[in-house]
Protein backbone atom coordinates (compact mmCIF):
# COMPACT_ATOMS: atom_id res chain seq x y z
CA UNK A 1 0.00 0.00 0.00
CA UNK A 2 1.05 3.40 -0.75
CA UNK A 3 0.99 6.37 1.47
CA UNK A 4 -1.74 8.70 1.01
CA UNK A 5 -1.41 12.70 1.77
CA UNK A 6 -4.76 14.18 0.34
CA UNK A 7 -8.00 13.31 2.65
CA UNK A 8 -9.09 10.19 4.50
CA UNK A 9 -10.28 7.09 2.50
CA UNK A 10 -13.98 7.41 1.45
CA UNK A 11 -15.94 4.50 3.05
CA UNK A 12 -16.51 1.90 0.65
CA UNK A 13 -13.97 2.70 -1.29
CA UNK A 14 -11.67 -0.28 -2.70
CA UNK A 15 -8.57 0.16 -1.00
CA UNK A 16 -6.33 -2.87 -0.84
CA UNK A 17 -5.18 -2.54 2.70
CA UNK A 18 -3.08 -5.81 3.33
CA UNK A 19 -0.96 -4.64 0.40
CA UNK A 20 1.47 -2.78 3.22
CA UNK A 21 3.01 -6.71 3.37
CA UNK A 22 3.32 -6.80 -0.35
CA UNK A 23 4.35 -3.78 -0.68
CA UNK A 24 7.09 -4.02 1.51
CA UNK A 25 8.64 -7.27 0.43
CA UNK A 26 8.80 -6.39 -3.40
CA UNK A 27 9.40 -8.87 -5.57
CA UNK A 28 10.23 -11.00 -2.65
CA UNK A 29 6.24 -11.71 -2.16
CA UNK A 30 6.59 -13.88 -5.11
CA UNK A 31 8.08 -16.59 -3.01
CA UNK A 32 4.99 -16.26 -0.28
CA UNK A 33 2.94 -19.76 0.19
CA UNK A 34 -0.36 -19.29 -2.00
CA UNK A 35 -2.54 -19.05 1.18
CA UNK A 36 -0.02 -16.73 3.11
CA UNK A 37 0.14 -14.33 -0.11
CA UNK A 38 -3.49 -14.29 0.06
CA UNK A 39 -3.92 -13.28 3.51
CA UNK A 40 -1.53 -10.66 3.30
CA UNK A 41 -2.65 -9.00 0.27
CA UNK A 42 -5.57 -8.40 2.65
CA UNK A 43 -8.32 -10.68 0.56
CA UNK A 44 -11.70 -9.41 0.98
CA UNK A 45 -10.29 -6.28 2.53
CA UNK A 46 -12.30 -4.34 0.04
CA UNK A 47 -13.56 -0.74 1.90
CA UNK A 48 -14.34 -2.93 4.67
CA UNK A 49 -12.56 -5.25 7.14
CA UNK A 50 -11.43 -8.74 7.20
CA UNK A 51 -12.39 -11.23 10.26
CA UNK A 52 -9.76 -13.41 11.92
CA UNK A 53 -11.13 -16.23 14.13
CA UNK A 54 -9.17 -18.66 15.65
CA UNK A 55 -7.63 -20.47 18.69
CA UNK A 56 -3.73 -19.94 20.51
CA UNK A 57 -2.06 -23.21 21.82
CA UNK A 58 -0.84 -20.75 24.08
CA UNK A 59 -0.94 -17.07 24.54
CA UNK A 60 -0.63 -14.10 26.93
CA UNK A 61 2.34 -12.49 28.91
CA UNK A 62 3.86 -14.38 32.52
CA UNK A 63 5.32 -10.06 33.77
CA UNK A 64 1.66 -9.13 34.77
CA UNK A 65 3.08 -6.85 37.04
CA UNK A 66 4.97 -4.64 34.69
CA UNK A 67 2.04 -4.90 32.15
CA UNK A 68 0.05 -2.56 34.72
CA UNK A 69 3.63 -0.40 35.75
CA UNK A 70 3.75 0.29 32.51
CA UNK A 71 0.38 0.99 31.26
CA UNK A 72 -0.09 4.13 32.29
CA UNK A 73 2.90 5.57 30.29
CA UNK A 74 2.37 3.54 27.01
CA UNK A 75 -1.95 3.66 27.16
CA UNK A 76 -4.20 1.05 26.81
CA UNK A 77 -5.08 -1.58 24.79
CA UNK A 78 -1.03 -2.76 23.64
CA UNK A 79 0.19 -5.16 27.32
CA UNK A 80 -2.27 -8.06 28.21
CA UNK A 81 -2.02 -9.45 31.88
CA UNK A 82 -3.00 -13.24 31.46
CA UNK A 83 -1.23 -16.04 30.26
CA UNK A 84 -3.26 -19.10 29.41
CA UNK A 85 -3.30 -21.98 27.24
CA UNK A 86 -5.97 -22.89 24.62
CA UNK A 87 -7.17 -19.36 24.54
CA UNK A 88 -9.92 -18.24 21.40
CA UNK A 89 -9.43 -15.06 19.94
CA UNK A 90 -11.07 -12.78 17.47
CA UNK A 91 -8.86 -10.33 14.83
CA UNK A 92 -10.76 -7.62 13.15
CA UNK A 93 -8.09 -6.10 10.46
CA UNK A 94 -9.36 -3.28 8.64
CA UNK A 95 -7.95 -0.14 6.76
CA UNK A 96 -7.60 2.74 8.73
CA UNK A 97 -6.02 6.62 8.21
CA UNK A 98 -3.52 7.48 10.83
CA UNK A 99 -2.60 11.32 11.28
CA UNK A 100 -0.13 12.43 9.77
CA UNK A 101 1.38 8.96 8.19
CA UNK A 102 -1.77 8.06 5.60
CA UNK A 103 -3.29 4.74 5.35
CA UNK A 104 -2.59 1.75 7.23
CA UNK A 105 -3.59 -1.37 8.67
CA UNK A 106 -5.46 -1.98 11.74
CA UNK A 107 -5.87 -4.69 13.77
CA UNK A 108 -7.81 -5.50 16.91
CA UNK A 109 -7.14 -8.24 18.44
CA UNK A 110 -9.46 -9.80 21.51
CA UNK A 111 -7.98 -12.65 23.46
CA UNK A 112 -11.11 -14.67 25.03
CA UNK A 113 -9.09 -15.09 28.51
CA UNK A 114 -10.83 -17.07 30.71
CA UNK A 115 -11.25 -14.09 33.16
CA UNK A 116 -12.27 -12.03 31.01
CA UNK A 117 -11.33 -10.65 27.13
CA UNK A 118 -8.67 -8.19 26.86
CA UNK A 119 -7.10 -6.27 23.45
CA UNK A 120 -4.25 -5.61 21.96
CA UNK A 121 -4.33 -3.05 19.55
CA UNK A 122 -2.14 -1.89 16.86
CA UNK A 123 -1.88 0.24 13.09
CA UNK A 124 0.43 -1.29 10.10
CA UNK A 125 1.88 1.68 7.58
CA UNK A 126 4.49 1.91 5.11
CA UNK A 127 8.30 2.09 6.30
CA UNK A 128 10.63 4.78 6.13
CA UNK A 129 13.49 2.36 4.47
CA UNK A 130 12.82 -0.37 2.06
CA UNK A 131 11.37 -4.03 3.32
CA UNK A 132 9.88 -2.09 6.29
CA UNK A 133 7.03 -1.40 7.95
CA UNK A 134 6.56 1.08 10.83
CA UNK A 135 4.02 -0.55 13.53
CA UNK A 136 2.55 1.86 16.37
CA UNK A 137 1.24 -0.32 19.20
CA UNK A 138 -1.75 0.45 21.58
CA UNK A 139 -4.75 3.05 21.32
CA UNK A 140 -2.49 5.59 21.96
CA UNK A 141 0.20 4.77 19.67
CA UNK A 142 2.84 6.13 22.14
CA UNK A 143 4.99 2.48 21.42
CA UNK A 144 6.66 2.35 17.31
CA UNK A 145 8.70 -0.70 16.11
CA UNK A 146 10.11 -0.48 12.78
CA UNK A 147 9.67 -4.20 10.89
CA UNK A 148 11.79 -5.81 8.54
CA UNK A 149 9.61 -8.16 6.11
CA UNK A 150 11.20 -11.19 4.36
CA UNK A 151 9.44 -14.61 3.39
CA UNK A 152 10.86 -18.12 5.15
CA UNK A 153 12.28 -20.90 3.39
CA UNK A 154 8.73 -22.31 3.84
CA UNK A 155 7.08 -19.49 2.27
CA UNK A 156 5.92 -17.90 5.50
CA UNK A 157 5.71 -14.07 6.01
CA UNK A 158 8.20 -12.97 8.64
CA UNK A 159 7.85 -9.59 10.70
CA UNK A 160 11.25 -9.21 13.06
CA UNK A 161 11.93 -5.51 14.49
CA UNK A 162 15.05 -3.50 14.11
CA UNK A 163 14.11 -0.33 16.11
CA UNK A 164 11.84 1.01 18.30
CA UNK A 165 10.30 4.86 19.57
CA UNK A 166 8.28 6.21 21.92
CA UNK A 167 6.23 8.61 20.49
CA UNK A 168 4.68 11.72 22.58
CA UNK A 169 2.27 14.12 20.64
CA UNK A 170 5.22 15.01 17.66
CA UNK A 171 8.12 14.38 19.92
CA UNK A 172 9.69 10.74 18.73
CA UNK A 173 12.09 9.40 21.10
CA UNK A 174 14.60 6.25 20.08
CA UNK A 175 15.16 4.14 22.82
CA UNK A 176 18.38 2.37 23.15
CA UNK A 177 18.80 -1.32 22.52
CA UNK A 178 18.46 -2.17 26.19
CA UNK A 179 15.48 -0.53 27.21
CA UNK A 180 14.00 -1.92 23.99
CA UNK A 181 11.91 -5.18 23.00
CA UNK A 182 12.74 -7.47 19.88
CA UNK A 183 9.59 -8.90 18.29
CA UNK A 184 9.32 -12.11 15.73
CA UNK A 185 6.28 -12.67 14.11
CA UNK A 186 5.63 -15.40 11.55
CA UNK A 187 2.40 -15.93 9.69
CA UNK A 188 1.80 -19.23 7.79
CA UNK A 189 0.22 -21.96 6.67
CA UNK A 190 -0.60 -25.52 7.39
CA UNK A 191 -0.96 -27.40 4.63
CA UNK A 192 -1.91 -30.74 6.40
CA UNK A 193 -4.75 -28.86 8.90
CA UNK A 194 -5.71 -26.24 5.64
CA UNK A 195 -5.35 -23.22 8.23
CA UNK A 196 -3.59 -20.17 8.65
CA UNK A 197 -0.89 -20.01 11.58
CA UNK A 198 1.08 -17.44 13.50
CA UNK A 199 3.32 -17.11 16.30
CA UNK A 200 4.76 -14.14 17.94
CA UNK A 201 7.21 -13.58 20.44
CA UNK A 202 7.91 -10.34 22.19
CA UNK A 203 11.05 -10.55 23.87
CA UNK A 204 13.13 -7.70 26.55
CA UNK A 205 17.23 -7.72 26.77
CA UNK A 206 16.48 -7.32 30.23
CA UNK A 207 13.33 -9.25 31.04
CA UNK A 208 12.98 -11.97 28.77
CA UNK A 209 9.45 -13.05 27.14
CA UNK A 210 6.58 -10.19 27.74
CA UNK A 211 4.39 -11.21 25.37
CA UNK A 212 3.95 -14.34 22.88
CA UNK A 213 1.28 -16.68 21.28
CA UNK A 214 0.98 -19.18 18.94
CA UNK A 215 -2.02 -20.87 16.94
CA UNK A 216 -3.67 -21.21 13.94
CA UNK A 217 -7.09 -19.20 12.45
CA UNK A 218 -9.26 -18.66 9.34
CA UNK A 219 -10.05 -15.55 7.79
CA UNK A 220 -13.51 -14.22 6.74
CA UNK A 221 -15.04 -10.70 5.28
CA UNK A 222 -16.35 -9.12 8.63
CA UNK A 223 -20.38 -8.90 8.92
CA UNK A 224 -21.51 -5.14 9.08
Amino acid sequence: MSEASGSAPVPGAPVPGGSVFLGALGAEASRLHPEVRRYAAGSGLVGGAVEVLGEFEVAGSRLRWLNLLARPFVGPHLFVTAFERQVPFRVVNSVAWEAGAGLGLQAERIFHFGAGDQRFVDVLLPGETPGTLRNRLGSARRVELELRCSVTAAGHLRLVSERAWLRFGRVRLRLPALLSVKADVVDGYDDAAQRNIVEARVRSPLLGTVLEYRGSFRHRPAEA
